[in-house]
């Protein structure tokens, strides 16, 4: 075989794979609807409006940090296909978020889409993507420089050796699901942790409930975890990531989880270095503080 027919042999070889590596849809992990100078309360009631005329639920609302508001929203649809997959009631909520910043204000949410194949749901949420923007307003997709395939969403780890999707932290244990429910609900009330309770969402025909929750960092040696604190540190750029938040707490059975902060805090900035200014090294103390925020929030103990 000469080195010209050599070559283009291994071209042809390759051209598939060349094609379907360029075709493949990159996802970001949020959409931005819309940038307004109209006065914040305003939006705020605008996007109320727009969300429950198209049947969104909005089950809760985070108002922990003065600039930003976060609407918790859910549907009949997304509670169902929540409830298909393994873990998937964190996929039954999506954050619309409205932020002021010094120049306007934001409209955001993060991308059911994106989600869906972080928390490997069963469905993509492609239509719930698709009439947020007609709802909200579509302006572009941040988040992540360049985006992540549905496979790297699906097996997603900021670095190798790092927690996935699977696993998770073991906050507490209860005898049956109908205790852990009032133990968790009972721990939130009284703000354990320094937590405050956002929304709770309950699956139909399923033992498993999705509570959100704000953390202030004002807990015993919960400092790190606090939302303003992370916030600061990590969201830095023009467009403000605020539909991270809040947090979760998973109840399935008699069990109650939380996301790793390395994977939850990663999927939402996938792009953040490791080390310097405005990294995860800012804010190495946050997955232990976190964690011990949220097992307290959930009637759990931290041995000291």
């Amino acid at each position: 075989m000469t080195t010209i027919t050599r070559t283009l042999f291994i071209g042809l070889f390759y051209l598939p794979l060349s094609l379907t590596q360029a075709t493949e849809v990159h996802y970001k992990p949020f959409i931005l609807s819309q940038q307004t100078t109209t006065k914040f309360a305003n939006v705020i009631q605008n996007v109320k409006t727009k969300l429950e005329q198209a049947k969104y639920t909005i089950e809760g609302e985070y108002t922990a940090l003065p600039r930003r508001r976060i609407l918790i929203i859910s549907s009949t649809y997304l509670k169902q296909h929540a409830g298909l997959s393994t873990h998937g009631a964190y996929g039954a909520a999506i954050r619309v978020a409205i932020t002021k910043t010094n120049d306007n204000v934001q409209v955001s949410f993060n991308n059911p889409t994106y989600m869906a194949h972080a928390y490997r749901m069963k469905t993509d949420l492609a239509a719930v993507r698709e009439q947020l923007k007609s709802v909200l307003g579509f302006k572009q997709y941040f988040g992540s420089e360049k985006g992540l395939t549905k496979s790297e969403l699906r097996d997603y780890q900021y670095k190798m050796l790092m927690p996935d999707f699977e696993d998770r932290l073991e906050l507490a244990e209860y005898p049956n699901y109908t205790l852990a429910v009032k133990k968790v609900t009972a721990s939130l009330k009284k703000g354990n942790g320094g937590t405050q309770l956002v929304y709770r969402i309950d699956l139909p025909n399923k033992d498993e409930t999705v509570f959100g929750v704000a953390i202030s960092g004002t807990a015993t040696q919960t400092a790190c975890a606090g939302d303003q604190f992370i916030m600061d540190k990590i969201d830095f750029k023009k467009l403000k990531s605020s539909a991270h938040l809040p947090y979760e707490i998973l109840i399935t059975g008699q069990q109650v989880f939380a996301l790793f902060a390395e994977f939850r805090i990663a999927i939402s900035f996938p792009d953040l270095s490791m080390i310097g200014d405005n990294s995860f090294f800012s804010i190495m103390c946050a997955p232990s503080a976190i964690e011990r925020a949220l097992t307290l929030a959930a009637g759990g103990s931290m041995d000291d």
